[in-house]
């Protein structure tokens, strides 16, 4: 077995294997800090690979970054905070996994860019007005539950959604990342079986891939926490806004 076949087991053009490297490096440091660039990297991989292929692809990434980012933060997370939206979540997930081989992919990408730029517009009116924590609304959390895990089993694309109703709990940026990796693991560790029996988009060849590039991953993780260090706690909420609203337009295009 020669080091190509080892290190680009899918057998891509040396191009798409240098830009998936920079999409294991954005999933690092978006995990671990800065929430949301990961959105940057599924239209990416989507274009390198495919769509339903592209996925299959990215879960391990975000996996592993989860348990980087736990491995950080686990001790800030709370758990109690995100216990009301897993159950909604998980039904999202396993509608998603039957629906998906049927859905229109621009249709879902509208619609969901739409509800995140709807939830952003709401919980930017609440940051400015210093209203009460709206996640504490059980109709706002089942139906934004159900959507982000629909949206998360079809693309991965559910963080902006995820990260709108953890912001909205104003929690210290440490609290944030430890709350939200706990959250993603729970749901991406879910979604491994459906994507390796149901939809066959996690091969050994893809594993292969990831296995190989972890190691710029987890150096992105450290990166990735290292920023955080240095933004202040209301320019970090700010920030991740910003990264949200960018991303959520991506999924128009």
């Amino acid at each position: 077995m020669s080091i190509e076949t080892i290190i680009n087991p899918l057998n891509t053009d040396w191009t798409t294997w240098g830009l998936t490297v920079l999409c294991a490096f954005c999933v690092g440091i978006s995990k671990s800090g800065l929430k949301g660039m990961s959105m940057f990297v599924i239209p990416l991989l989507a274009h390198l690979y495919g769509g339903k292929a592209s996925s299959g692809l990215l879960l391990p990434f975000l996996l592993m970054g989860d348990l980087m980012a736990l491995r950080f933060f686990y001790k800030k997370g709370k758990i109690k905070l995100i216990l009301q939206l897993i159950p909604w979540a998980l039904i999202g997930i396993l509608v998603a996994v039957f629906v998906g081989k049927h859905i229109s992919d621009t249709q879902f990408k509208h619609t969901m860019g739409v509800a995140i730029l709807t939830c952003l517009g709401l919980l930017l009116f609440n940051e400015l007005k210093g209203k009460k924590d709206i996640s504490s609304s059980k109709v706002f959390s089942g139906s934004l539950g159900l959507m982000g895990g629909f949206a998360t089993m079809i693309g991965n694309a559910a963080g902006p959604i995820f990260n709108l109703y953890l912001l909205s709990m104003r929690l210290p940026k440490e609290a944030y990342i430890g709350t939200g990796a706990w959250f993603y693991m729970i749901l991406n560790s879910s979604k491994i079986p459906f994507h390796i029996f149901s939809w066959q988009t996690i091969t050994w060849k893809s594993i292969q891939l990831n296995l190989i590039l972890f190691p710029v991953l987890i150096l992105g993780s450290f990166i990735g926490k290292k920023i955080v260090g240095y933004i202040p706690e209301k320019p970090y909420r700010y920030l991740i806004y910003s990264i949200i609203l960018i991303s959520a337009t991506l999924l128009f295009f």
